[in-house]
């Protein structure tokens, strides 16, 4: 388990060009999520990357405010990593939003600081891709259920990316979950580089499509 005294930061082995992603992962059953563990195995240890663990951090639901404002001025992309639940997040990552995006600071007048910085969400679903369809029996898109963060995205001036979807996880053999997760390393690593451009990663409708 990540604790969230030992947040994984690593800039000074960056270059210059190099992007600094947050990553914040909002998962209240982390141990028992096999995809999950997974994902943040394969890319905790990545130069430049820093895991954030909110639930860790926050079993109470008391965030720092200040201290999450100052790792999101500290780092070039945000990564809102979490399951789906109920069509949405998990309640803690909705607190941090309501209280961290404060008017004034990521948006409204003078409300700036994040402008220009990359989001996307990092997502699991125990529905898969066809059930997440306008004839499935979710009957809209994950892209339609997670606008609200689009439009959060959007309110402070942030470029949002699609989403990396890991769909129907509870099917899923470990083979599957092994390249699901060396596939999310190959693409934090090449949202670090340089040659990661917003306009080339908004042409899929999941970042998972890309071929990298």
């Amino acid at each position: 388990m990540i604790h969230s005294s030992q947040l994984f930061t690593f800039e000074n082995q960056l270059t210059h060009m190099a992007k600094r992603i947050l990553l914040l992962l909002a998962h209240p059953k982390f141990e028992k999520s096999r995809v999950n563990k997974a994902l943040i195995a394969a890319v905790a240890d990545l130069p430049g990357l820093t895991v954030h663990d909110l639930y860790e951090a926050y079993p109470d639901f008391n965030v720092d405010v200040a201290r999450e404002q100052a790792l999101l001025l500290a780092h070039d992309v945000v990564i809102w990593h979490h399951p789906i639940y109920w069509y949405s997040c998990p309640p803690l990552l909705k607190q941090w939003i309501d209280l961290v995006l404060t008017i004034g600071w990521a948006y409204g007048k003078g409300g700036d600081q994040l402008s220009g910085k990359w989001l996307f969400n990092a997502v699991t679903s125990g529905g898969s891709r066809e059930v997440y369809q306008p004839d499935g029996r979710n009957r809209y898109t994950l892209n339609q259920f997670l606008a609200p963060f689009e439009q959060t995205a959007w309110l402070c001036q942030m470029t949002y990316l699609p989403p990396f979807a890991i769909q129907g996880t509870h099917g899923l053999s470990d083979e599957a979950i092994t390249a699901s997760a060396q596939q999310y390393k190959q693409l934090l690593q090449h949202l670090q580089s340089n040659k990661a451009s917003s306009e080339s990663l908004q042409t899929a409708v999941y970042l998972n499509d890309l071929k990298l």
